[in-house]
């Protein structure tokens, strides 16, 4: 069972990239997102999606954290997370996905307002709440953006 939990936190082994896995997951989501958007992929199944990987990634968190230490830097299952909450509603186009990565990897690094509090709760929760806080935040802007048409 711990080596589903480790392939989960880890998406597939991203996380053991030593320096910027977390970078590296996010874009790999963002490539996802956006080939089975383009491909047809519908809202619900993103939704569907992003509520899984929250799961799987409080759950996994939990589990991994017995071997790695707390928010261990392999665990990017969060970044993941954070990741698709900054797309859900945000029309598919390349300018918005990679201006969503940028939003968020600022968010998720910098971590103001609130974010680096969430850090500190316990387990899977601590893992999981910074990035969707990161993510909700990172949302918001590109919500403001798309509805202005600002670029």
């Amino acid at each position: 069972m711990i080596r589903f939990h480790k392939l989960v936190s880890t998406i597939l082994g991203i996380g053991y990239i030593s320096k910027g896995g977390g970078t590296v997951a996010a874009i790999a989501c963002c490539l996802c997102w956006y080939f089975f958007q383009i491909n047809g992929y519908n809202q619900p199944f993103a939704i569907i999606f992003t509520v899984l990987s929250l799961v799987l990634g409080v759950w996994s968190g939990n589990v991994v954290e017995a071997f790695w230490g707390k928010d261990s830097s392999k665990v990017v299952i969060d970044e993941v997370a954070g990741m698709c909450i900054t797309l859900l509603f945000i029309p598919v186009t390349i300018k918005y996905v990679i201006t969503g990565l940028v939003l968020f990897r600022f968010f998720d690094i910098a971590k103001p307002l609130l974010i680096r509090r969430l850090e500190k709760w316990p387990g899977g929760w601590g893992v999981m709440a910074d990035d969707v806080l990161a993510g909700i935040y990172s949302n918001i802007i590109l919500q403001v953006i798309v509805a202005y048409t600002i670029f």
